[in-house]
């Protein structure tokens, strides 16, 4: 194996395993996105193709899953049997097999994968786009959206998160962040917008 081969080995791992590292800070979109520039790359083009607003997702992305790209709910045991986990629900949007299966079918994206980060935001937009155009919830709409993500569509015209106050808490924790984060955005984003050129000299 020559020198180049060696090389192209013991890069790749490390750069998956790079890539699957959450954010130092998620607190922060500017740092997240200054520190996983594929991401914003990805989020831009979420925007550009479903009109959602690049904070939204995020904001319900950190909260779903602190940006890990293999979250998924707990196990369950009988005794100390192992029997299945408590859901579906798996990847940086925590989205459902059969979820994930409509967003496939719907969209083509049948090579798509929930733990890839352009992926799931891509689900993120398609899911808040037909939210829209389901149940005539904004884009901008963080709260309402997130109540959508977590009731699903029927579930949200029953309106099933009246019986639930930690769920309406947790909507209101995530329209504050998408709230911050949108302020955050807006000090950054030329510079994330900006060629590598102008970082070079500039930055």
């Amino acid at each position: 194996m020559n020198l180049f081969k060696k090389i192209l080995v013991l890069a790749f791992p490390l750069s998956l395993m790079a890539c699957a590292t959450p954010p130092e800070n998620p607190e922060d979109i500017c740092d997240i996105f200054f520190e996983n520039r594929d991401w914003y790359s990805a989020s831009k083009e979420m925007n550009q193709r479903w009109g959602t607003p690049i904070h939204v997702p995020m904001a319900m992305m950190y909260q779903e899953s602190d940006f890990i790209h293999d979250a998924a709910p707990p196990m369950q045991y009988f005794w100390f049997i192992p029997i299945g986990r408590v859901s579906s629900a798996y990847g940086y949007a925590q989205v459902l097999d059969g979820t994930w299966d409509d967003y496939q079918s719907e969209t083509g994206n049948n090579w798509s994968s929930r733990d890839d980060f352009s992926d799931a935001i891509d689900f993120m937009g398609w899911f808040t786009s037909k939210t829209n155009n389901i149940n005539g919830i904004s884009k901008w709409d963080a709260y309402g959206q997130y109540l959508n993500y977590h009731e699903g569509w029927t579930g949200y015209k029953k309106k099933s998160y009246n019986k639930k106050p930690w769920l309406l808490k947790v909507s209101r924790k995530v329209d504050t962040r998408a709230r911050q984060y949108a302020t955050q955005l807006k000090g950054c984003q030329e510079n994330l917008d900006s060629s590598w050129l102008w970082r070079f000299f500039y930055t």
